[in-house]
């Protein structure tokens, strides 16, 4: 038994042959339905799911739009990130230019 009584060492980190912790309980429900849910569906059934996706974004609706660019192009990049981007790489080339990096 360790100091604590629960598998650490007397630094506080996990001690040799912990077992680690009980893990999620609902994972092995969770891969046996995904993989039902795998089995279920064919790639034409997928190509036929996306198929609707893009036809419904053609036809102006806008979370289908989304939903085709998100998974295309990726989510979008907030501004803000851009411009702490744009500060980040000005200072950078500032303290090139005076010797300070």
């Amino acid at each position: 038994m360790t100091p604590f009584g629960d598998g650490r060492a007397g630094n506080g980190q996990f001690a040799a042959g912990n077992p680690g912790g009980p893990g999620n309980p609902y994972a092995r429900q969770v891969a046996a339905l995904r993989a039902a849910m795998l089995a279920a569906v064919s790639p034409e059934d997928l190509h036929a799911v996306v198929a609707k996706l893009v036809d419904l974004a053609k036809g102006g609706n806008v979370p289908a739009i989304r939903e085709v660019l998100d998974r295309t192009l990726g989510k979008p990049i907030e501004a803000d990130l851009l411009v702490r981007l744009e500060d980040i790489e000005n200072r950078l080339a500032r303290s090139k230019g005076t010797g300070h990096g």
